[in-house]
């Protein structure tokens, strides 16, 4: 028996070459590999002497041989010629491209971490995988050479496969990031990183997966997340990062926004959002921006939540928090700043096809600001509207948003008419309504919404505007002496 070894990353590589060794197989090996296994009193033999030269071109070419293909593609009849050195066994570790994706080096460096004859091996042993055992990872070189059977075959030529699929797919992403081209066909690979419970509901399957680009995240408590806590809890941070620089608490419910407040310390935002909203965040996600305390875990505790999320806990904190065994407390460690960068696409997969868009990352910008009415806001009025069009940018559409001293005090998301949702979110209202603002995630097609506001004495409104009755919609805002911004935005979510 005959096995073929070559390998760009040694560690424990003589592990399975001792196996070979002490089941009877021949090793042929490429020259550092070689060089490698006879360091470690492993008798080989140098692929040269199966192809007759040395490595060329500084060692681009060494197994690209017709002998060694041969050797390795040849079925079970075609074993039978002795002038094939058939391979019953096939181990081959690829070039590290992987490594240096996500690092500053030159792209000389990327272009000669690409593994060429590598990937061919496998390939060949993979697709001869009833005669050849393939092993492409270094968590495969303890298996037991005994227990060979059929599955097991196929199993391993699955990863070899899935492995070159990898391979040339973070080829192809780099590349394209490198050459700034025009892409026509759209990649993406996922790893299974677990099979959840089930899905949004219990006849539904569900697994996460990775996809190269996750947050550093880790559960301190609890049960494992499920496919709803999940998305609530994405929901969650992304809403808090946008106040990641102040004290801010986010509760979410069904990945709307329940309640949201901004406070001069961490826990003071959390009464605050549970004030404006005490019966929503039942069963919620609860997310904060700083660190949670004992007095804030405290009263945490006495409600039920499934998620709470944030950047660190105190230590007696945690101890309070644990006493739920069931509570999901999850410490992001990825800084909220930086929450965006992971996930910039979104891929919705429909009966028409796939649809992949950009994710709507789009921020105010108060340069650009157009007070269209005649009354102008007052500062406490600019500062309520920016964090009410902060908010509603991630409730479902048709989204209303009221809000006044840096809280949410009346959310409505997923209507099919916008004055239905205008009505609804200030009807939840639990105090008056007067001096509060307004933000719309869309224009207002008519000015029946302006009315509702007016009529609940709603201070001042923020909006992207472009309805055909603008006009209209200003003058009756002016009517009722309510200060009205059009920032050019629209945040529709479906």
């Amino acid at each position: 028996m005959r096995a073929y070894l070559s390998a760009s990353d040694k560690e424990n590589l003589e592990i399975l070459a001792n196996n070979l060794v002490k089941k009877g197989y021949e090793i042929y090996a490429t020259g550092n590999t070689f060089k490698y296994l006879s360091s470690c009193g492993i008798k080989a033999v140098e692929s040269s002497e199966i192809t007759g030269f040395s490595e060329l071109l500084g060692g681009k070419v060494k197994s690209l041989h017709p002998d060694i293909f041969a050797g390795i593609l040849a079925d079970e009849k075609e074993r039978s010629d002795k002038a094939i050195k058939a391979f019953d066994l096939v181990a081959i570790d690829l070039y590290p491209f992987e490594k240096y994706m996500n690092v500053d080096c030159e792209l000389s460096t990327l272009i000669s971490n690409i593994d060429i004859g590598g990937v061919a091996l496998l390939r060949a042993a993979a697709k001869n995988y009833q005669n050849v055992i393939v092993i492409s990872s270094k968590d495969d070189y303890t298996i037991d050479l005994d227990s060979i059977d059929d599955a097991l075959r196929q199993k391993l030529a699955l990863r070899a496969f899935e492995k070159t699929s990898k391979y040339d797919y973070l080829i192809l992403k780099k590349l394209s990031s490198e050459f700034k081209l025009e892409e026509n066909i759209k990649t993406y690979y996922f790893d299974k990183i677990q099979d959840l419970r089930y899905g949004e509901n219990p006849h539904q399957e569900a697994s996460l997966y990775s996809y190269g680009r996750q947050i550093d995240w880790c559960r301190l408590n609890g049960k494992e997340m499920s496919y709803n806590n999940i998305l609530d809890s994405t929901a969650a941070i992304e809403i808090t990062a946008e106040f990641f620089d102040v004290c801010a608490c986010v509760i979410i419910k069904h990945t709307n926004p329940a309640c949201v407040a901004l406070a001069p310390n961490i826990e003071q935002s959390f009464v605050r959002a549970l004030d404006s909203d005490p019966i929503s965040p039942f069963g919620g996600v609860v997310a904060f921006s700083k660190e949670v305390d004992l007095s804030l875990a405290k009263r945490l505790t006495a409600m039920f939540l499934e998620v709470i999320i944030a950047p660190s806990y105190s230590e007696d904190a945690l101890c309070e928090l644990k006493k739920k065994k069931n509570l999901r407390v999850i410490k992001i460690n990825t800084p909220y700043s930086e929450i965006f960068k992971f996930c910039d696409e979104e891929i919705k997969l429909t009966p028409f096809g796939a649809l992949i868009q950009k994710k709507d990352t789009k921020d105010l910008d108060v340069s650009t600001f157009k007070v269209v009415t005649k009354r102008k806001p007052e500062q406490s009025e600019v500062e309520d509207m920016i964090f009410a069009f902060k908010v509603v940018k991630h409730a479902k559409s048709n989204a209303i948003v009221v809000a006044k001293d840096l809280r949410t005090i009346g959310i409505c998301a997923g209507q099919t008419s916008r004055v239905g949702a205008v009505e609804i979110a200030v009807n939840k209202v639990c105090d008056s309504p007067k001096g509060a603002v307004i933000a719309s995630d869309g224009f207002f097609p008519a000015t029946d919404n302006i009315l509702v506001a007016g009529q609940n004495r709603i201070s001042a409104i923020i909006q992207p505007s472009g309805s055909i009755k603008d006009k209209e919609v200003i003058e009756t805002a002016d009517k009722y002496n309510i200060a009205m911004i059009a920032t050019g935005i629209r945040h529709f979510k479906h």
